[in-house]
């Protein structure tokens, strides 16, 4: 779990008040309302219950989430589900998961992009993130959901543009103790478990590492070439909030 704070609710309060970020909230809440309305959230009705909701969230998944076997078919429609399958996701954790590491790494991001260049850079790398995991794995019929390789691509920019922010991670082999170490130390060690994980994993139901990767590599990339205009000198704090990878 990584935490990271800002030195004061007092410093907080007047960065929200003399930055909004539009962009980050903007993207938080709809995927929020994309799943609250969606057959897997639990609050509507009109899915039906038992066997018709189960067939109804299938159904949800194939529509608008990306199948890498159907995707490289030529059809239009197909061709946006990498677009759409950012929105969708495939439960309350993953939800949660994902906005969290959109909350607390994508403010400061979007300050120093600017909204719109940053929402390009968003749906960009989450695009490309779920169009190389699915050229991967090119005869796979399983939906792929979430938003996570363009946070991811978040989480990349974010190494290169502000390595020096201090981030408070919870270490499981330290009995979970906070210790507070800069982003350059703990997004790396992020992106090796990424690694690992994705080479012992595969096509089938579970989490898409290699779209996290995809989407790191692509963030930090992305910042490298225009370091001119994001980096600052100044030492930043970063949002309030936690996330856990």
């Amino acid at each position: 779990m990584i935490v990271t704070r800002f030195g004061s609710l007092r410093t907080a309060a007047r960065r929200l008040a003399g930055r909004g970020h539009p962009v980050t909230y903007g993207l938080i809440a709809l995927c929020a309302i994309v799943f609250l309305l969606g057959p897997v959230s639990g609050f509507t009705t009109a899915y039906g219950t038992g066997e018709r909701l189960v067939a109804a969230q299938y159904a949800y998944y194939d529509r608008w989430g990306v199948i890498p076997a159907e995707l490289f078919r030529g059809r239009a429609e197909e061709a946006l589900t990498p677009l759409t399958a950012l929105f969708v996701h495939g439960g309350w954790l993953h939800l949660l998961g994902n906005l969290l590491f959109l909350h607390v790494f994508g403010g400061m991001l979007e300050e120093r992009m600017g909204p719109v260049r940053y929402l390009l850079f968003y749906l960009g790398c989450g695009y490309l993130a779920l169009l190389g995991y699915a050229a991967a794995f090119a005869d796979s019929a399983q939906p792929l959901v979430g938003a996570s390789g363009a946070i991811s691509a978040v989480l990349g920019a974010f190494l290169h543009v502000l390595p020096k922010a201090r981030v408070t991670t919870l270490l499981p082999f330290l009995l979970f103790l906070p210790v507070r170490v800069p982003a350059w130390v703990v997004l790396p060690f992020w992106a090796a478990l990424q690694w690992i994980a994705a080479r012992r994993g595969g096509e089938g139901p579970g989490v898409a590492y290699l779209a996290h990767l995809i989407g790191f590599a692509l963030g930090f990339l992305y910042a490298w070439t225009r370091s001119g205009s994001l980096r600052v000198r100044t030492p930043a704090t970063a949002t309030e909030g936690d996330s856990k990878p």
